[in-house]
């Protein structure tokens, strides 16, 4: 009888913690699903208030105190500043777009072109975003791969353009000189520019938002496998005889009719 009531015993406990196992495991798995869901949504959300805000406190300090959103509502409107200041941008663009416009323009870049440290500011600066902003212009539109920092290491980069100026004078040969920007993880926004061969570089099929998810992310979010424009096609290995893999569906040859 004691015996027979030991391995009762022994048996409810086990159930019991297998049972326990299996709920911590469940709510494990429902914990960090809750976060891969809520995670991004909320850090992307919190991004943007961030944004927001911060237009909205520069504008806000730069409106004079009778004419500022909270003194003329009774109530908090986010994201007013903000729209005050597109369509601030958008008239001064129609203004700059006229004869007026392109005269007051002309004169302030003279002006501006007489302070000699404000002028170097001012025309890097303008370069840059001329760049950046032109239709058609090629900044960051390729990704590739480049060997860098030394001989059989690569890294992502991003073609910016083509080598001008005094730099590709220099450089002048038989193959088309480019500008390559090498990110650092996981902040892209510094970083390395080398001139190398067009020739030297690896074209990647991946889009631009696909190559900083992989700069900041340190390589944990990838894209697709076939991202090597020259890459030939992955050749599957063959099933094993015991089954399939996970996730696969198997095609049974037709019959043969008698």
């Amino acid at each position: 009888m004691g015996d027979g009531k030991d391995g009762r015993r022994l048996r409810g406990l086990a159930l019991f913690s297998g049972l326990h196992l299996t709920l911590a495991a469940r709510l494990k798995a429902y914990l960090f699903t809750g976060i891969l869901v809520t995670a991004p949504i909320s850090i992307t959300l919190y991004l943007a208030w961030l944004v927001v805000d911060g237009v909205d406190r520069l504008v806000d300090n730069l409106l004079p105190a009778a004419y500022r959103p909270d003194q003329l509502l009774p109530f908090t409107l986010p994201g007013l500043g903000l729209l005050l200041l597109l369509v601030f941008l958008i008239l001064v663009g129609m203004v700059s777009a006229g004869m007026v416009g392109s005269l007051m323009v002309r004169l302030g870049e003279a002006l501006v072109g007489r302070m000699p440290v404000l002028r170097g500011i001012y025309t890097a600066v303008k370069q840059v975003f001329e760049t950046v902003l032109a239709q058609k212009s090629d900044a960051f539109r390729e990704v590739v791969l480049v060997e860098f920092p030394r001989k059989d290491a690569w890294s992502i980069a991003f073609v910016t353009g083509t080598t001008r100026g005094e730099v590709a004078q220099v450089l002048e040969g038989g193959d088309t000189m480019v500008n390559v920007f090498v990110p650092t993880t996981p902040n892209p926004t510094s970083g390395y520019l080398i001139f190398v061969p067009r020739t030297a570089l690896k074209i990647l099929r991946m889009s631009v938002e696909d190559g900083l998810k992989l700069v900041v992310s340190g390589g944990l979010v990838a894209p697709g496998d076939a991202a090597v424009a020259s890459s030939p096609p992955r050749r599957q290995p063959p099933l094993a005889a015991t089954g399939t893999l996970p996730g696969t569906v198997t095609i049974k040859p037709p019959e043969k009719t008698q």
